[in-house]
């Protein structure tokens, strides 16, 4: 996952709302969003499935839990014998302690950013590794792409913008509309906006859209699904509406995966 928004407590009615598009090479083994099983014995999770490394990018649990990894770009330092980064999702919601928040960015790993959120208590944690760092989340509208949480890559600006706007929806599904809306958008920035991440302009403008189609040597890699949640608070109770949109290696839509989850409030 490569890109993700998250407001929340901006809204009485939705108070949690995410969302997020995933990148990845097209030819890496890939399930699509699914409850399973991480470890025998464990709790189901909610989620996609990386069947290359056995981990995943984003998921939720039935307590409310939720938690997502991007990468961070930093080109020449990729160690393959590094931990999987989406080893740190299935922990998170298997019940990982706030402490165990303090010891993640000291782990050697590839770069990454982890957001920790538990909808049912209205909390959130954000933890990078480039540098080491961790920050709780209050009130208000975070994201992260490949750097460091709220770095202003034009992308991730566009895309907190437009979650602002659609949280004036009169309703979960508008809103899940205009939220898969806005994953969708694949204009470029203009030069003068692009970061400097280290590799080539013409890469550096291919990946700065929210949806990305590009070759890498030979490799289609862009945007492989979208995913939206949206946190309902409606008749004494918390709806988590969660909706995943795939995509193929041309950009064409594949059918939506959608899964209601209810918690008391």
């Amino acid at each position: 996952m490569c890109l993700a928004a998250v407001a929340l407590g901006l809204s009485e009615r939705f108070p949690w709302v995410l969302a997020s598009n995933r990148d990845e090479f097209f030819d890496r083994g890939t399930a699509g969003l699914a409850w399973w099983l991480p470890a025998p014995g464990a709790d189901e999770i909610l989620s996609g499935r990386d069947l290359a490394a056995g981990g995943t990018w984003m998921g939720l649990n039935r307590r409310g839990r939720l938690a997502l990894v991007t990468n961070v770009r930093e080109p020449g330092h990729f160690d393959a014998a590094s931990p999987s980064r989406g080893a740190l999702v299935p922990q998170w919601l298997g019940g990982a302690s706030a402490d165990w928040l303090d010891t993640v960015a000291a782990a050697p790993r590839n770069g990454f950013n982890l957001l920790a959120l538990d909808l049912a208590a209205g909390t959130g944690h954000w933890v990078g590794n480039r540098p080491p760092a961790q920050r709780a989340l209050g009130p208000g509208l975070w994201g992260v792409s490949n750097a460091a949480l709220d770095t202003p890559w034009p992308k991730l600006l566009r895309l907190k913008q437009a979650l602002r706007e659609a949280l004036q929806a009169d309703d979960a599904q508008a809103l899940t509309t205009a939220a898969l809306a806005a994953l969708a958008d694949d204009r470029a920035a203009p030069d003068h906006e692009l970061p400097r991440t280290g590799v080539p302009l013409e890469h550096e403008r291919a990946l700065s859209p929210a949806f990305i189609r590009l070759q890498f040597g030979g490799r289609a890699y862009g945007t492989r699904c979208s995913t939206v949640l949206v946190a309902e608070r409606r008749a004494g109770a918390l709806h988590l509406h969660l909706v995943e949109r795939g995509f193929d290696a041309d950009g064409r839509a594949l059918a939506d995966v959608a899964h209601t989850l209810t918690l008391p409030v």
